[in-house]
């Protein structure tokens, strides 16, 4: 039972509002030495767990390009190419990144996009610009409510296109539950029936964002005297 005190860590570490990763690594120490490890054992368990989830550790590298790429001028050039672009919206747009999004997450290219590498870089500014030449000069609430659409955006791409790949989580995760109930489904089956989902989904927020392109044309209209 003395394992479990690990567990104990973690509550308190949480409660008392320790940073976390010192909670993880202290919980794991004391299961370690309660479980009779001695502590080369833990820190061979601790490297092995780092080099089979070592992809955890693109983070470190994405966010010092993405740092690198915005104080050289990203949104900025990003900016003036959706400025040069005739009929440009914020509706087409977004609806063009969310079928993108949805056709990279269909064949299972799930970390092309993202809200760190490419939403906060790239999409919202470009949909800010747009949102701009449409309405006008914009307000503090007005340009973060761009951005919620932006990230939406990149959510709704990503949740109903992934369940079109055979080998997402999901998927097998659906498949093995209806196994427990006597029901046998290949893959391939769930995903087809994803695709329904994912299209009823492009349509219903491409209506939103085709809502949100009439709202703001109105508001420039009614601000001109």
């Amino acid at each position: 039972m003395m394992v479990l005190l690990g567990i104990a860590i973690i509550v308190a570490g949480f409660l008392l509002r320790f940073h976390p990763l010192l909670v993880i690594l202290a919980s794991a120490i004391v299961t370690g030495l309660a479980a009779g490890l001695d502590p080369l054992a833990i820190l061979a368990a601790f490297g092995k767990a780092f080099n089979d989830a070592r992809y955890v550790s693109i983070i470190w590298i994405v966010l010092p390009v993405v740092g690198l790429l915005e104080a050289n001028g990203l949104q900025e050039r990003a900016r003036g190419l959706i400025a040069k672009m005739r009929g440009a919206t914020v509706g087409r747009f977004l609806t063009f990144y969310l079928i993108l999004r949805q056709m990279l997450a269909a064949v299972g290219l799930t970390s092309v996009a993202g809200h760190p590498q490419t939403v906060r870089p790239l999409v919202a500014p470009i949909a800010e610009a747009a949102a701009e030449r449409q309405a006008g000069d914009l307000d503090d609430a007005e340009r973060e409510e761009i951005k919620a659409w932006a990230a939406a955006t990149d959510n709704i791409g990503l949740f109903f296109g992934e369940d079109i790949f055979l080998a997402i989580g999901s998927i097998l995760l659906i498949k093995g539950l209806l196994e427990q109930y006597g029901i046998s489904l290949e893959p391939l089956q769930l995903s087809v029936w994803a695709i329904p989902t994912a299209i009823a989904a492009l349509l219903i927020h491409g209506f939103r964002l085709w809502r949100l392109d009439r709202r703001l044309t109105r508001r420039r209209a009614e601000g001109q005297p």
